[in-house]
């Protein structure tokens, strides 16, 4: 059985990469879904360079006060 991962971000690669870094500082692993870079890859065009970063459920308590410290949200 495959746990059901939370979605807690979509933004900018950039927002997304930075992000990533501090999840990873903390020794948590997101979840990243790119759908322009699956299209892209596949021959589609995709206009949007948004990102969506998902984490496990035990990790989400941790990433949201990552998400916090950085200011993605409020």
């Amino acid at each position: 059985m495959s746990p059901v991962y939370q979605k807690i971000f979509t933004g900018s690669t950039v927002d997304v990469l930075s992000l990533q870094d501090a999840f990873n500082a903390e020794n948590i692993i997101p979840v990243i879904k790119n759908d322009a870079e699956s299209g892209r890859l596949a021959g589609f065009g995709a206009p949007q360079e948004l990102q969506e970063v998902f984490v496990h459920p035990d990790e989400l308590d941790a990433a949201m006060r990552i998400l916090r410290e950085l200011n993605f949200i409020s």
